[in-house]
């Protein structure tokens, strides 16, 4: 075989390697979706004014809760987990940043070698001259002092994508952080409210016992004057004791309400400080759900979603730049000498090298394969994940806003139906007293009264809440 046949074949060889490089597996790619309607189902033309840009020190205007969040936002202990998830993803960007640049340092070392006299290093050892007379010394020692690098020129960009694809994930970690103080903010303020709910249906239940111990001195009056039986007395009884039994149930829920308070907090259970004065005259928070395309700029969650799915395609690409050859650059220079006498003799002492290697994955090369096709996989799961983020935050705010719209005619009928039966109260006590209505009307009435002022303090509740949910799907609350 002559020299140019010799030639032809490897470069046929070089050319199969750089093909078997560029050819990648095939993988479906998609692209994700931005759009999002114009305006809200309910919302009137397109107003961009957003509740969202709002602070949450601004939006709830009650001190009491303002204190209690602002303590949350220093003490919770899951926020504080993932402060230190941010941290873990800053020192993974140092980590990334440090691959692409040249690996430096200096090396020492010393030791001692005894080779054996029939070999073929003792062999030319054995006739070595170092003086007239004199023998290379045996045992022979080394010392070394060098300083050293590598570098993977990084010609596909894999190093630098990766460490942007570590960015990306910093600041997905710092979007999770913010989507989970939205989360927090909104908690707390729903467990306040439920609190000033409970306050206040524990006082209407205290005035309704009030009522009814009332009515069952007038029924024992009764009962002396031979108007009613002992059955209507027992009854009566028997509905105050129910009622104070009632009293006891809303405690416990004020004590878990507040011990859970106290739990996001971050502290052991102590009493809450709150304002329950008024809570059906309280004014609601006034809520504007600005424009649909804002919720990708204001919602924590969206932008953690897009920070994923941008650190997804640059993991694309740095596993597609594993085909392709790498070239690492090797460079040392010291000295080196049997005896630390000769150490810094120069030239006779001075070692330097410098390699420049290629490589080149040719043969079995499954786990670049799986890897890669891993690495879309995931890429699409990120697209879909943006996706539904978008879509769930969407109907989140559809939802919110159709429900304080809902809420607002229910409580304007509840009001009415708790001033009916307020009235009835007291007719059906009057005739009772006059023995022109039975007992049982007393009794239905009142619970029905009781039920209705419970079902208007709920309503309210559930207006507060919507709103507060609004806010949080609108996004705010992490400024």
């Amino acid at each position: 075989m002559n020299k140019s046949t010799i030639y032809k074949c490897m470069a046929i060889a070089g050319l199969s390697f750089t093909y078997q490089a560029c050819k990648l597996p095939a993988v479906t790619q998609r692209t994700e979706n931005k759009t999002v309607p114009l305006a809200y189902a309910q919302a009137n033309g397109q107003d961009t004014t957003n509740s969202a840009k709002t602070i949450w020190k601004d939006f709830f205007k009650d001190q009491y809760l303002n204190a209690l969040i602002d303590t949350a936002l220093k003490n919770n202990q899951e926020l504080n987990v993932t402060m230190q998830e941010i941290e873990v993803s800053r020192a993974e960007i140092r980590a990334r940043k440090g691959e692409y640049l040249p690996f430096a340092g200096i090396r020492a070392a010393g030791g001692v070698e005894k080779v054996g006299r029939y070999t073929s290093q003792g062999a030319n050892d054995a006739n070595t001259d170092i003086k007239p007379g004199r023998e290379t010394p045996d045992p022979l020692p080394d010392y070394l002092i060098t300083a050293y690098a590598s570098w993977e020129v990084d010609i596909w960009h894999k190093l630098r994508n990766s460490k942007k694809a570590a960015v990306a994930r910093y600041l997905s970690s710092v979007e999770g952080r913010n989507f989970m103080v939205t989360n927090l903010v909104a908690e707390i303020a729903d467990s306040y409210y439920e609190l000033l709910a409970l306050d206040n249906q524990l006082e209407i239940l205290k005035q309704n016992i009030g009522i009814q111990n009332n009515a069952l001195k007038i029924v024992r009056i009764q009962k002396e004057a031979a108007h009613v039986t002992e059955l209507a007395v027992q009854r009566f009884e028997a509905q105050v004791l129910k009622t104070r039994s009632m009293q006891y149930d809303i405690q416990q829920q004020i004590t878990e309400t507040e011990n859970h308070i106290n739990y996001l907090l971050g502290r052991f259970p102590q009493p809450i400080p709150r304002d329950d004065n008024g809570f059906e005259k309280l004014d609601l928070m006034p809520i504007q759900a600005g424009l649909p395309s804002q919720l990708l700029s204001n919602r924590p969650d969206i932008r953690q979603a897009e920070m994923d799915l941008a650190a997804s395609k640059l993991d694309v690409k740095v596993a597609k730049a594993r085909f392709y050859p790498s070239l690492n650059i090797s460079a040392s220079i010291g000295y080196n000498a049997f005896s630390p006498a000769f150490l810094f003799n120069m030239p006779q002492s001075l070692i330097y090298s410098l390699i420049g290697e290629v490589i080149q994955p040719v043969v079995n090369r499954n786990a670049i394969k799986a890897n890669y096709s891993s690495a879309n996989a995931k890429q699409l799961q990120a697209v879909y994940k943006y996706e539904q983020k978008v879509l769930n935050a969407y109907v989140e705010v559809t939802n919110q806003m159709a429900k304080i719209s809902n809420l607002e005619q229910g409580y304007d009928l509840r009001s009415k139906q708790v001033q009916a039966l307020s009235r009835s109260v007291r007719i059906s006590n009057d005739l009772f007293r006059s023995t022109r209505a039975d007992y049982m009307e007393v009794l239905l009435t009142q619970r029905d009264a009781l039920e209705a002022r419970f079902d208007l303090i709920d309503t309210k509740k559930q207006q507060i809440n919507a709103r507060i949910n609004v806010y949080q799907a609108l996004g705010g609350g992490w400024q």
